[in-house]
This record gives structure tokens, sequence and C-alpha cells, in this order.
């Protein structure tokens, strides 16, 4: 589906991206995970052809370069959802959503009963209904993510670019939106979701792709196989550690208290029964969540 070569880029005097390689097939849910900086959010903009990569880089989509697509052949093909989107104009929410459409108009007629019923199902199916005649820029951060998302989905794309959709969500709704892109690959889409929570791709992606600090690709793989305290010391520093949590793997912060943070009190970690308690409720609550958004 997304096949990557080569790709290097550099805004004046900073280099961003180094000779990345990407290849992501057909019906999968990818991660791109790895630290702040790295230039992640530009490679979505070289995939979406706002960005022209270094000479020599390739990006193609089943087989076609991007670059050689019309621009509006790309907004069929390629939805994207960023991390931040402040309209210029208080459009309502179902307006919004119904701009997902706009690379499937056709004259000067505007949507179609069948596009707005695109649209609406899009709502329906993000459980946003009570939001659609709600001014958009009046929302929180988290459900603008939400409308986004929406309005994406009645983008009707092949190919999603997902760039850290949960990151201003709460716990149900980050549930809502892994459950919803794991069913986009059942129904034939492919998905690269950018993330910085190790959890999320160990849960949800079939893999990942960790981009390192150096603008490269640092590793690629299944997340199982992937994803191990080396990688994550490397990426983040000594913040964190993987424990298997009733045969998951888990990614657990360390505990260690400052010393200065509490006045008389020596740097500690918490009794193992307490941390023990802890974690497998949230394990519970994971393996519940990981059920259902792999559930057909």
């Amino acid at each position: 589906m997304l096949q990557i070569r080569d790709l290097s880029f550099a805004y004046p005097g900073v280099d961003v991206l180094d000779r990345v390689e990407l290849d992501l097939p057909s019906s999968q849910l990818c991660a791109l995970f790895g630290p702040n900086g790295t230039g992640k959010t530009t490679l979505y903009r070289c995939v979406l052809g706002v960005l022209d990569p270094a000479p020599g880089g390739t990006i193609r989509l089943a087989g076609v370069e991007v670059r050689d697509l019309p621009a509006r052949t790309r907004a069929r093909r390629i939805a994207y959802v960023p991390q931040q989107h402040q309209p210029p104009f208080p459009y309502r929410v179902h307006e919004v959503v119904l701009m997902g459409r706009t690379p499937h108009l056709g004259g000067v007629f505007g949507p179609s009963r069948a596009d707005r019923r695109v649209a609406h199902d899009a709502i329906e199916r993000i459980g946003i209904g009570e939001l659609a005649e709600r001014s958009y820029p009046t929302l929180s951060g988290g459900q603008r993510q939400l409308v986004l998302l929406a309005r994406a989905l009645a983008q009707d794309a092949e190919l999603f670019l997902l760039d850290e959709p949960t990151a201003s969500l709460d716990f149900g709704n980050q549930l809502l939106v892994w459950r919803t892109v794991r069913h986009l690959t059942r129904e034939g889409r492919t998905v690269l979701v950018c993330t910085h929570d190790p959890n999320h791709v160990l849960w949800f992606c079939d893999r990942v792709v960790v981009l390192g600090r150096e603008g490269r690709i640092d590793a690629s793989g299944p997340p199982a196989e992937v994803i191990d305290d080396d990688l994550v010391t490397r990426l983040y520093g000594p913040v964190s550690e993987l424990a298997a949590v009733r045969d998951r793997a888990v990614a657990m912060p360390r505990l260690e208290l400052d010393a200065g943070a509490a006045p008389g009190r020596s740097p500690t970690v918490p009794a193992a029964g307490t941390a023990i308690r802890v974690v497998n409720g949230e394990s519970q609550a994971a393996r519940r969540a990981t059920h259902d958004a792999r559930s057909p």
C-alpha cells in the first residue's frame, strides 16, 4: 500500500528526516512511534504532498508516486487527522464532517444527498450526534479530535494518517478511537498512527515503525518484538520498564520518588503489593479494551 524509499527532508538549517525507509501493507494498523521532534509530522506532510522531500526519495501509494497524483485524487485516497485544527470560520460540526466529502464532489451543485448521508453515518459511528449542531470552535480539544476523525471517515480514503489522535481524549474516547481504527483495517483500509504511548502500540497495533532522534528509522516490526526496555530507555531515558501483567506486556513508569518533592521522606519505591494492585486494575481495563478493539 504505502512504500517509502530513501526519504530525506530538511528545513533551512535543520535536518529532519534522514533516508527513511518504510513499507506498510494494506489492511494493517501501524504505529509511528518516537520522541517529540523526530520528524513524524514532517513525514506525514511529505506523504500528503505538502512538503517536497530531497531529490532521490520516493513515496508510492499502491505503486504510484504520490507526487504524480493530482491533488483531488490524492485527497480521495489519503485522509489526514492532524494534532490540532482551528478553522477560520465558526462552522458547525456537521459542516466540518461534510467537508470530508469535498474530494468526491462533482460540478457546482454542492454535496448530494448521498454525501450528506455518508457524513451523517460518520458522525453516528464516532458517537458525536449530540454535537452535530454545535459550533466547532467552541468544542474542547478532545471533542475536536473526534470531529476530525469523523471527517476522515467521511472522506472514505484507503490510507489514513492519524497524528496523535488520542492525545486530548479521555480514557473512554481513547478506546473508542482505537476500536474505530481497528475496524477500519478490517474493512480493508490502511492506518498509520502516530502515538507516544508504548502501551497503545503493544495493545492495538499490528506493526510499529520507530523514528529515532536523528530522523532515521530505529526499528520496525511486530510490537511485541520491537518494544522493549532497551528501546524505551534509548528513546526516552530510564523513565519506565516493561512488566508482564497477566501474560501481557505493560509499560510501567518507574515510581522512585524525588527526595526533594516530599520533605522528610527518603526516596522510596511503593510497596510491591500496592504496585501490583494498581497494575492489575489497569490491566483488567486494558484487557477489556484490547478485547473490544480486536473483536470483530
